[in-house]
């Protein structure tokens, strides 16, 4: 049996013999015919010789040649096993092999692949140490004429070759595997001797059973078909113990020359039951089979079961919709540092390492996911790129739980050809880890927001102007950037949300989605500090590449081309850090991942503690050992304090605000929060409980063919899709995993703060607007009044000074028209003749005179009141009403 790589890998030709090799031939003859008589005579170890050296030499030569052999690990499928619903033992995704192998025990194999590899291969096996003397001689003498030596190969140095194959296809390098390999092939008398010198230190090691086995277990079958357990279930659909006589000596035929024998090729067939009938008349010969049973097999057709055994990510697809799932677990264990230095490195060391990989993803919580998905949006659409995703993770694990989209996962470009509606980018990850650019997350980054206003003491019950406005860039501080604010122009912006505004609590402009609210709030803050916990909390652009919008229309880009060339600040000057832009802070415009958004919503259900996602519980050798692997990186982000805080806003939202379809339908308790771009392109839905965080996007995948993302706002449901999905994934969640009440934020985070109106009378308007300012209050200009303040200062204001007012309130401040005087005092008590006076000496001349009651009054009647009352403003051409004390009628 000659050892062949798989069928990817290249040909080679063999040399023609010279005349020279002939000579050389000969001589290395008579040099191994001395080593076997040594061997038969004295009992040492094997036969040696190097051709064209004398025999003494060739024995001291043969003697250093190296006597180890380790027959190492072989190359074995790795399988992504997930767990059952019920929790009792795994299933299997999907298996990725270069080597299709599995490797088996002794009883594990049929008793007639047994007899059937000795008979034919090597009738004394049992017997010899590992050197077929006698027949080594009469192959030295067949091929004396050549240097290329054939036959004589013993089952022992069969398998040796084939390990020295397998060490060879275990290198990583291609150049070094390839010369490897072409070493452990030649057709020469050195390769020969080697192979004998291993062979025979083997038969030291070993038993024979163990290099049976061995050999059994390591020969190529065919294409990428390695051992006896896997070409039985390849070519015949069962295992390896259970094979039939005529079946186990068609098996062994094919190691001879799988290429020509292997029997999934009917054209081979013939020539595979040529050999196969050759093996069945040897077992008779040797006494391993009756000839009854030598009978029924000669007259059994040789008629192959074909069994492929799938492999990659397209039959996780087909099986169990996890096809993206698949595909983000490769990419994770490729880009760890853990499994290798490269890249090329990791992959090579998967597709044979044996590994059996088990992930993360919940059985039933991934079907409905799927099921929701691809029932409320369709891969294709007219019009659209279409795309939607949704992700969980669990709370302080990081562990991914369910990863589905609604086109299913293929990465055969010529099944994608004719099956549009199928893709290889996974909407879920980032562009390393599925291909996708993400997507802006609109309304959803408002959290991350509030996370910096209770962070630095706020309340959520604070007052704040929710109305859209134009914002003088200097009104927003930003550390980060090189004059400390964010600049020195001006922009417009408005809310969606028309029918909220004035004054507001944050609690409604977060439970609302009002913008303006949030603009109000990151005045108060600075800009730099929003990005930075956002970032803390994981929170990144999904690719280095930015998709153009009309929001990078009003950051400055002039057109799709310009994207790229203009610099968009961020906090450090990385391609995947956040854009220090103001509308970033209420509509999100970088392009986000949605397993990105999930991670993030975690930490608010989970004391402010982020988790990095992991696709992998643990990892395994063929021999059950741990294998390490980048498990999930926990910190702390916020403080459990912000994070309560969060939380009570968010469940707010889910409760009363736009994300009641977010509500559970088991009582569980969820925060959410709702998020839609610019003209309707992308609509999310983020939430959690404390247990299971999941984020759902759907939108436009792409650009058109004229290169915009177009709205889903024409296309009915689908911009309300992801309120259909979300609770669809998440009832299953709460189901299996519950959840509890989310921690009570602290009172400061809560409470309605109060304080003192300022005085702001006899104040010009920007020492007033200063002061109300300062006080925690916003200014409303209400205008000019009556007043004897000096024209143009404050004359009052609403609510009036000393009074207790909510902070965030409007309070309204009155300008002086400069044209009133104080209706004087002294005025309640006097009589009419001193009431007239009194005011005719303040400017007043208008005076009216009254009773108090129904009535006649005298000259002795007092006055009781006046309209307007002393204190008071009023021009000095107004009216004064006298109301005397009066006689009542009788």
């Amino acid at each position: 049996m000659t050892p062949q790589r798989s069928k990817s890998s290249r040909a080679r030709t063999m040399k023609p013999r010279s005349a020279g090799g002939a000579l050389g031939g000969i001589l290395g003859a008579v040099a191994m015919c001395a080593v076997a008589g040594v061997l038969v005579t004295a009992a040492v170890t094997p036969v040696v010789a190097l051709s064209g050296i004398s025999a003494a030499s060739a024995i001291d030569i043969f003697e250093k040649l190296p006597d180890h052999l380790d027959p190492g690990q072989l190359a074995e499928p790795s399988t992504l096993y997930g767990l059952m619903p019920d929790g009792n033992g795994y299933y299997e995704i999907a298996t990725f092999y270069e080597q299709d192998r599995h490797m088996v025990g002794w009883d594990e194999i049929s008793q007639f692949a047994k007899d059937a590899a000795v008979a034919e291969e090597d009738p004394r096996f049992y017997t010899h140490g590992g050197v077929d003397v006698f027949a080594t001689s009469r192959a030295v003498l067949q091929n004396a004429a050549g240097s290329n030596l054939s036959g004589a190969s013993t089952i022992t140095m069969q398998y040796v070759r084939n390990v020295l194959v397998q060490e060879a296809e275990a290198i990583a390098d291609p150049d070094e595997r390839d010369a490897a390999y072409e070493d452990a092939m030649r057709q020469d008398i050195d390769r020969k001797l080697k192979e004998m010198k291993y062979a025979i230190s083997t038969e030291k090691k070993f038993s024979k059973d163990e290099i049976l086995l061995g050999y059994l277990n390591i020969a190529l079958f065919g294409r990428q078909v390695y051992g006896i357990e896997s070409a039985a279930q390849f070519y015949w659909g069962k295992s390896a113990k259970d094979l039939t006589l005529a079946e186990a000596a068609s098996l062994i035929a094919t190691v001879n020359n799988p290429s020509k024998l292997q029997i999934d090729i009917p054209e081979n067939i013939p020539a595979n039951q040529e050999r196969r009938d050759k093996i069945l008349r040897s077992m008779l010969k040797h006494g391993k089979i009756t000839q009854a049973q030598y009978n029924e097999a000669i007259a059994t057709p040789i008629e192959p079961v074909i069994t492929p055994r799938p492999a990659g990510c397209n039959i996780a697809e087909q099986n169990y919709n996890l096809g993206s799932f698949c595909d983000y677990v490769l990419r994770y264990i490729k880009q760890d540092p853990k499994f290798g230095d490269s890249p090329t490195e990791r992959e090579f060391k998967f597709s044979r390492g044996g590994y059996k990989i088990y992930t993360t993803i919940n059985y039933d919580m991934q079907n409905a996911a799927t099921a929701s998905l691809r029932e409320n949006v369709p891969s294709l659409l007219d019009g659209i790129d279409v795309g939607a995703a949704g992700v969980s993770t669990e709370v302080g694990t990081g562990r991914v739980l369910a990863m589905a989209q609604n086109r299913p996962f293929n990465n055969a470009e010529d099944f994608l050809s004719s099956n549009p509606g199928y893709t290889t980018v996974n909407y879920n990850t980032d562009y390393e880890m599925g291909g996708s650019s993400g997507f802006q997350v609109g309304s959803t980054f408002k959290p991350f927001t509030l996370a910096n206003w209770i962070s630095e003491g706020h309340s959520v019950q604070e007052i704040v102007n929710v109305n859209g406005r134009r914002v003088q860039e200097s009104s927003l501080k930003a550390s980060c950037l090189p004059d400390g604010v964010y600049g020195f122009g001006s922009f417009d912006f408005s809310n969606d949300n028309l029918g909220i505004k004035g004054n507001q609590p944050v609690l409604t402009a977060i439970a609302q989605s009002i913008n303006g609210g949030l603009m109000s709030m990151q005045q108060k803050m600075d800009l730099c500090n929003t990005f930075s916990i956002a970032q803390k909390l994981g929170v990144h652009r999904a690719s280095d590449q930015r998709v153009w919008t009309q929001a990078d229309a009003d950051a400055g880009f002039t057109s799709q081309e310009s994207v790229g060339q203009i610099v968009v600040p961020t906090l450090n000057k990385e391609p995947r850090d956040l854009s220090v832009v103001p509308s970033n802070v209420y509509g999100g415009i970088d392009e986000i991942a949605p397993i990105t958004m999930a991670a993030a919503y975690a930490a608010f259900a989970g004391d402010g503690t982020v988790c990095t996602p992991v696709p992998i519980d643990s990892i395994t050798d063929t021999n059950d050992n741990p294998v390490p692997f980048t498990k999930s990186s926990c910190s702390q982000a916020i403080s459990p304090e912000v994070a309560a805080g969060v939380a009570y806003a968010l469940q707010y939202t889910a409760e009363n605000g736009l994300a009641r379809h977010a509500r559970s339908s088991m009582g569980i308790p969820h925060l959410a929060k709702t998020g839609t771009t610019d003209d309707v392109v992308d609509n999310w839905t983020v939430g959690a409980s404390t247990k299971v965080a999941t984020a759902v996007w759907v939108g436009n995948a792409g650009p058109n063919a004229n290169g915009k993302r177009v709205s889903t706002q024409p296309f009915g449901r689908l911009m309300y899709a992801d309120q259909a999905i979300w609770p669809a994934i998440m009832n299953v969640a709460d189901g299996y995993y519950g959840g509890d009440a989310f921690p009570k934020p602290t009172a400061a985070a809560t409470q309605k703060i109060t304080g003192k109106v300022p005085e702001v009378r006899d104040k010009t308007f920007d020492e007033a607007t200063n002061l109300l300012v300062q006080a925690g209050f916003s200014v409303v200009d209400g205008g000019e009044v009556d007043s004897s303040v000096a024209q143009g200062r404050i004359a009052s204001s609403s609510p009036v000074a000393g009074s207790d007012a909510m902070i965030g309130t409007e309070v309204t401040v009155y300008r002086s028209n400069g044209q009133a005087t104080v209706v004087p005092d002294g005025l309640v008590g006097a009589t009419e003749k001193e009431a007239r006076a009194i005011l005719g000496r303040a400017g007043f001349s208008s005076i009216k005179v009254g009773c108090d009651v129904e009535g006649t009054h005298d000259a002795k009647s007092t006055v009781a009141f006046t309209d307007p009352a002393s204190g008071t403003e009023a021009r000095t051409s107004s009216q004064i009403t006298l109301a005397m004390t009066c006689t009542p009628k009788s």
